[in-house]
């Protein structure tokens, strides 16, 4: 009897902790963002806040749940890639409709022009969404036309994981040029770092494919290069600690 008692005790704790680790796993990675939208929204000051992290973590996602038609990962996975979608839109909605309101004098700029100078600059949140949807509808019909190939599949897979990897390196060259980190929240790239960590070990633990894991170390790779940046210019500053840091010093999130 008491080992029956243990026993259900056990099989409750471990759903508990599978329930526990599916939700940090499809809603941990927007947990950062958090902070972000609602500073931006407080202060009416989108200036902080990089949207190229939107076009980044816009792609990386889209490509992932294309790469599993191709080939099969965990449902968990695709539900983060959706929330993740939504909520880099949410912030472009947001950052655009800011910009707009402190920018009057600027010329707008549209999607329609095709002007590569302007690119991912433009003015209304529709443009956004219209350079997303075409995006999404010529990777679609590639991968339609090229899903029998496992080498496609495979490299679809690969940029998809990669490109979200990538996206602390931004972060990372532009505190090289400024040899500083001072305008960088510390805890951001802690949440960073621990949620990447937890993200890999998640992949690790369920046999994800290859490139998620692989990936995953990259990116882990890159927090802990930043943090060290974080130490290295504190202990060894490089410049008066009054400089102006440049728009761009926030190229993953404040």
């Amino acid at each position: 009897m008491d080992d029956e008692v243990f026993d259900q005790i056990v099989t409750v704790f471990n759903s508990l902790v599978s329930w526990v680790a599916a939700g940090a796993m499809v809603f941990g990675g927007v947990v950062p963002y958090i902070p972000q939208y609602r500073d931006i929204r407080r202060s009416q000051n989108a200036e902080g806040f990089s949207t190229y992290v939107c076009l980044v973590l816009l792609v990386a996602n889209i490509l992932r749940i294309l790469f599993r038609f191709g080939r099969y990962f965990e449902t968990l996975l695709l539900w983060q890639s959706i929330i993740m979608i939504a909520t880099m839109l949410i912030m472009l909605n947001l950052c655009t409709n800011v910009r707009m309101a402190t920018d009057l004098n600027t010329k707008r700029r549209s999607f329609i022009d095709f002007d590569w100078n302007y690119f991912w600059s433009w003015s209304h949140f529709m443009d956004y969404m219209q350079c997303v949807l075409a995006f999404t509808l010529v990777a679609a019909y590639v991968t339609y036309l090229l899903l029998d190939s496992a080498l496609f599949v495979e490299s679809l897979g690969f940029l998809a994981v990669f490109t979200e990897a990538m996206l602390g390196t931004p972060q990372l060259y532009c505190n090289y040029q400024n040899k500083s980190t001072e305008g960088m929240s510390i805890k951001m790239v802690l949440m960073w770092t621990s949620g990447d960590t937890f993200k890999t070990g998640y992949f690790l633990l369920t046999q994800a494919p290859v490139q998620f894991w692989t990936c995953g170390l990259l990116q882990v790779g890159v927090d802990f290069a930043i943090l060290f940046q974080v130490y290295y210019y504190s202990r060894f500053p490089q410049k008066p600690l009054s400089h102006t840091v440049s728009h761009t010093t926030s190229a993953k999130a404040l």
